[in-house]
């Protein structure tokens, strides 16, 4: 890559590229132990003498700002005094106004916890990277997915129709390849269906407690977000705001809670939406993992109003790097979904979405979850017997998915107590609940570790 500097200004040439790379090392932009090009190349490119640009590197040499060794070129010396990053002399852009978001914490970039119990994080190690590995390599190559052109916005034509087999036979589903739209994961499934359906002011309704990131997201969108209780049976239907124009849910595993909507709460909800001309967003974000029971059937396959938006992901069912999921679009919304997403980032990964496409259309991503729900389901049934015994808590009723959640009578502090001594938790008023409790993970954790980071928490708890 060509080295750029500025030779503005006055003075004979070999100063105006002394000055230009001191300033260069100075601010930064020429870090420590970078390799400068030779003096021929550099006075090429600059278009000066090649004597100026040597004397300039003596003097800069000399005076300890690079560094010459013989037979392997000149490169930037340590400095000792970190440079100050650039700033400009006014701060005149801001958010508009009503911004409030700043980035959420996430599980990379930290150091994990020992004890790890946080929500929404699958166990690599189950993943089977070396077969993975050999598909995606085969798909980056020059003659395969036409490298040099740009892709369809709505995805890999070969990962749709995987992905419509796929929920045929997984989820019972009636599904075309044009149904699917391919995205990067369920926020940016929300985000195109925002785009898309919302105007600001429209009120949406979420569950309460609920999932964070999609109530942020539509309330940046400029929509009014409305909180809906849950019981039992799932999100209360009665208690839905007349004027909600999107409802989002997550029926098969509600999040965080844990039960599954009623199949007459569901008929409810469907019929709802159709007499109030509202759109729901079905999240299924992790019902691969089901420990019990035949889950019920989703909102789509009971929709015959075209009202339903199915929302899916690989985050859980095999890594969240992947960055892949998808939504189901009723006819009236495929044009402008897939125009939002090109307009948006263009389209995904192509490489990666025809490798899952043979992922799943080999049985391999049915063998890994079959793997996967039998790990889990043993760690599902140690964390709720070790909470019992050691903390005395008693989980909510949940047969699917990576997470449990238990109520107690108090939570303040614990968290904060607990992560002192190892063990991530998070607290369920961190969803919006007004009940006091605690939602467990058990993705992340090793499972050689969960029932002594259970004891440990219960420790915390008792002395709280």
């Amino acid at each position: 890559m060509d080295l750029v500097i500025n030779l503005d200004g006055s003075g004979e040439k070999t100063v105006r590229v002394y000055r230009a790379l001191r300033e260069a090392i100075a601010d930064g932009r020429l870090p420590e132990g970078h390799r400068l090009p030779a003096t021929r190349v550099l006075a090429a490119d600059l278009g000066v003498a090649r004597n100026s640009v040597a004397t300039a590197y003596e003097r800069l040499v000399a005076e300890g700002y690079l560094v010459a060794r013989t037979g392997a070129g000149t490169f930037v010396a340590p400095v000792r005094d970190k440079p100050a990053p650039r700033r400009t002399t006014a701060d005149p852009l801001h958010p508009r106004p009503g911004w409030a978001f700043e980035p959420l914490p996430t599980s990379a970039g930290e150091p994990a916890p020992r004890y790890d119990f946080r929500t929404g994080i699958p166990d690599a190690r189950l993943f089977p990277f070396d077969t993975w590995r050999r598909l995606v390599t085969a798909e980056l190559r020059l003659g395969a997915n036409e490298p040099g052109a740009y892709a369809a916005p709505a995805g890999h034509p070969a990962l749709r129709a995987a992905i419509a087999r796929y929920l045929g036979y997984s989820r019972s589903l009636r599904v075309h390849p044009e149904d699917v739209l391919v995205t990067n994961g369920t926020q940016h499934a929300l985000d195109l269906i925002g785009r898309v359906l919302l105007r600001p002011g429209d009120v949406v309704a979420v569950e309460e407690p609920g999932y964070p990131p999609a109530r942020r997201l539509f309330s940046s969108l400029g929509a009014h977000v409305v909180g809906v209780p849950v019981d039992a049976d799932g999100l209360v239907v009665d208690a839905l705001p007349r004027a909600a124009r999107v409802v989002y849910t997550t029926p098969s595993h509600q999040f965080p809670l844990g039960p599954a909507m009623s199949l007459t709460r569901r008929h409810a909800l469907l019929d709802w939406a159709r007499c109030r001309q509202a759109a729901v967003v079905e999240d299924d974000y992790d019902s691969e993992f089901r420990f019990s029971a035949r889950p019920l059937e989703p909102l789509h396959s009971l929709d015959t109003a075209g009202r339903v938006l199915y929302v899916g992901t690989f985050s859980k069912s095999m890594l969240p790097s992947l960055r892949t999921g998808f939504v189901l679009a009723p006819v009236g919304l495929r044009t402008a979904l897939a125009a939002a997403r090109q307009m948006g980032d263009g389209y995904g990964q192509v490489a990666v979405q025809a490798a899952l496409a043979r992922f799943i259309d080999e049985g391999l991503l049915a063998r890994h979850v079959r793997r996967a729900v039998k790990a889990y389901a043993e760690r599902h049934a140690r964390i709720v017997a070790a909470l019992g015994r050691h903390a005395g808590l008693e989980v909510l009723p949940s047969a699917a998915g990576l997470h449990v959640t238990a109520l107690a009578p108090r939570s303040a502090g614990v968290v904060a107590a607990a992560a002192e001594r190892g063990v991530a938790v998070e607290d369920l008023a961190a969803y919006g609940s007004d009940s006091t409790g605690f939602v467990f993970g058990f993705g992340a954790i090793d499972p050689a570790l969960l029932d002594e980071g259970m004891r440990i928490f219960g420790e915390v708890l008792r002395d709280a």
